[in-house]
């Protein structure tokens, strides 16, 4: 489950990265900065996904370490005596609450010098009757213990034989590097074609003598003729200012109902034209949406 919504949620920071970049190069900023809102948000809650799988991880480790320690002091407890002294000669039978040691020392010394003799025979015996292939058997028994590793012309590789520092992978890092250097020029080709698309240049010259847009206008919460009419005017006269050229002469005629026509002399390059029906379909009105039917260059007849 946790890799489907890191799943979903790159998808959706991907489709909102995308749209962003497309209004943007529509000229609709409204709709880029809610796209861009919505991409922060994603990344915020992908963020606090992996945070939340990391805290509940440490968490359940925590709680794993406090049922071990837990089970290894009950076990501690369980094999405590319950008369609660090991020796009997340490208890205080007397009457005056004196122990009982003047007996047992003496005996200890004597008993740990008799041990250390016989430990001292026993070792001399040993080493003189001991097999060659003790050693060999004692050696494949501790083989259990020895550092693990694959076996390189029919023995085992001792730990000195490995290296201290393993050789670098060159494939790996040849991947990573043509990864990272194919997502770098991805990056500047992408910021290019926006910057391309987006700044203002000087406008090319046209053949055409004006530039018509006919788009169609709704306002929320009004049924009036004119506050249609002065709602459709006030986003023409906001929107024929986002172009890169002064609009003089710029005449807006309503053609049928909420149908409008806006004529801009001289005509528009293709930038303004774009940026201007960016403008009119993002519609930055009050309570005013535009839909834009369709816009043409009007050739100058002769």
């Amino acid at each position: 489950m946790k890799y489907v919504s890191y799943l979903l949620g790159g998808l959706s920071a991907a489709a909102a990265a995308t749209y962003s970049v497309v209004y943007l190069t529509r000229w609709e900023w409204q709709r880029a900065l809610i796209c861009g809102v919505l991409l922060l948000v994603i990344e915020g809650l992908l963020v606090g996904t992996a945070l939340l799988s990391r805290l509940g991880r440490l968490e359940r480790q925590l709680a794993d370490s406090g049922r071990r320690t837990e089970e290894v002091w009950r076990r501690l407890q369980e094999s405590r005596a319950e008369d609660g002294a090991r020796f009997r000669w340490l208890e205080q039978d007397t009457a005056d609450g004196t122990h009982r040691t003047y007996v047992f020392v003496p005996v200890l010394m004597a008993a740990g010098a008799l041990l250390s003799g016989v430990a001292w025979v026993v070792q001399r015996i040993s080493a003189a009757t001991v097999r060659p292939g003790t050693e060999r058997r004692l050696a494949g028994r501790l083989a259990r213990l020895a550092a693990p590793g694959d076996e390189r012309h029919g023995r085992v590789p001792e730990l000195e034989d490995r290296e201290a520092v393993p050789r670098p992978r060159v494939l790996r890092t040849a991947v990573v590097s043509g990864t990272a250097v194919a997502a770098a020029l991805l990056l500047a080709l992408l910021v290019d074609t926006l910057s391309d698309a987006t700044q203002t240049r000087p406008a090319k010259t046209t053949g055409a003598a004006a530039t018509t847009v006919v788009y169609e206008v709704r306002v929320r919460g009004s049924d009036g003729a004119s506050a249609r009419a002065l709602a459709a005017r006030e986003l023409w006269e906001s929107c024929r200012r986002s172009t890169a050229a002064l609009n003089v002469h710029a005449a807006l005629t309503r053609l049928d109902g909420d149908v409008w026509a806006g004529v801009i002399r001289p005509a528009l390059s293709a930038h303004d034209v774009m940026r201007l029906r960016g403008c009119l379909a993002d519609a930055t009105a009050h309570r005013t949406s535009a839909k834009v039917l369709g816009e043409s260059q009007v050739r100058e007849v002769h």
